[in-house]
């Protein structure tokens, strides 16, 4: 048996910001039926490519490290993304660079959930 994968889907306390905050880095768009007060908001890739990424409202806080977790490969260094991503509201949760070139970074969206910055492919190219 096999399936695919329809949303990646966040809890949080205000869907409509964080989607937001998804929607800077990704370049996805909300849907077109969705409003700040909903309690869900799917944000849909270009040409309803999947995954989407779905955000619900829940009441509970982010309370312990994820179990799952994006890792986002950049179109820039990996190093532009991060300081990008950074003043875009997220956090920096721990940094695995690498003198060489390697590694990557842990960051946490403005509600907490860690993701992670890899090289971009390029920068995987020019390293052997």
């Amino acid at each position: 048996m096999t399936v695919s994968i329809r949303n990646i889907t966040f809890d949080c306390a205000d869907p409509w910001t964080l989607s937001g905050f998804w929607q800077e880095v990704t370049g996805y768009q909300r849907h077109p039926e969705n409003v700040p007060t909903d309690e869900e908001v799917l944000l849909q890739g270009p040409e309803g490519a999947y995954p989407r990424l779905l955000f619900i409202r829940v009441p509970e806080p982010k309370a312990v490290k994820n179990r799952v977790h994006l890792d986002v490969q950049p179109n820039t260094t990996r190093d532009d993304q991060t300081a990008a991503l950074l003043e875009l509201g997220a956090t920096l949760v721990d940094d695995q660079r690498r003198p060489d070139g390697t590694g990557w970074v842990v960051l946490a969206d403005p509600e907490g959930n860690e993701f992670c910055v890899e090289r971009s492919a390029t920068e995987r190219s020019a390293t052997p």
